[in-house]
């Protein structure tokens, strides 16, 4: 079975319709959203109906929890008090445009979505979250420790546990050897595709491959394909810069940070 996952569109059309075009091509068994369709853009509207009308299964963003809150609190770490500014204008923003119908969706989209796979005697179980099982705005980076990787994982009875949030794609292999057989715990940021903050502007989805042979005990029998595609990106730097959003979101967007 192949997989399509994407994340943190954050209200960039035209990084959805490439992606959604590139993941056509792909002819995936399932698609997936892991949430964050609005903010730091002009189209959250249009980027929720665009993921409706194609009837995809989505989880909820720690922006689309605020923005279907109408809360001026996106959940984000911002660092600096620059960036809490422009943070506190894109979320007035996103309020502000945001409509009825589309507001309900967002306040209405679950938590996380667990799917499993009886391969034999063998239950696989595939965990989708936003940021963490723990916290809908939990940043999971690459270099987390691995024991508390593994705790998080095993907490949630997750073997293959893929999430968004840090805009920033891994794909780590963890050595579970807590029961008698050691197994592989798989932990997959897929990026994101409207948003990138890897250096490389070009968005990113996930091809998540399981079949019949896929083996807890076999770390390779699991496969991971990074995907990136190129979109109008000029578009989306010119709604920025035309519309009240700050200029430094294009910068941002234009350099993949």
């Amino acid at each position: 079975m192949r997989i399509a996952l994407f994340s943190d569109i954050h209200a960039n059309l035209p990084a959805l319709e490439a992606c959604m075009q590139h993941i056509d091509q792909q002819k995936p068994d399932a698609i997936y959203c892991l949430g964050d369709l609005v903010g730091y853009n002009i189209w959250p509207n249009e980027v929720i109906n665009a993921i409706r009308l194609k009837g995809i299964p989505t989880i909820a963003g720690n922006y689309d929890q605020g923005i279907g809150l109408k809360s001026n609190d996106c959940g984000c770490a911002y660092k600096t008090d620059i960036e809490k500014e422009m943070g506190a204008i894109s979320i007035a923003y996103t309020n502000e445009v945001i409509d009825d119908e589309e507001r309900k969706y967002l306040r209405a989209l679950p938590a996380h979505i667990r799917i499993e796979f009886q391969n034999g005697e063998d239950l696989i179980s595939l965990l989708l979250v936003h940021g963490s099982p723990r916290r809908i705005n939990e940043y999971l980076f690459e270099d987390r420790e691995e024991k508390s990787m593994l705790q998080i994982m095993k907490k949630a009875n997750a073997d293959i546990m893929c999430f968004g949030h840090t805009h920033k794609p891994y794909h780590r292999i963890l050595s579970d050897t807590s029961s008698q057989v050691q197994h592989y715990r798989h932990a997959i940021n897929i990026g994101s595709v409207g948003k990138p903050k890897d250096g490389n502007p070009d968005g990113c989805y996930v091809i998540l491959s399981i079949d019949e042979k896929t083996d807890r005990t076999n770390k390779e029998s699991i496969q991971v394909e990074f995907v990136r595609f190129a979109y109008d990106i000029e578009k989306a730097l010119a709604a920025i810069r035309n519309s009240i959003l700050p200029d430094s979101y294009a910068d941002m967007l234009r350099d993949g940070y």
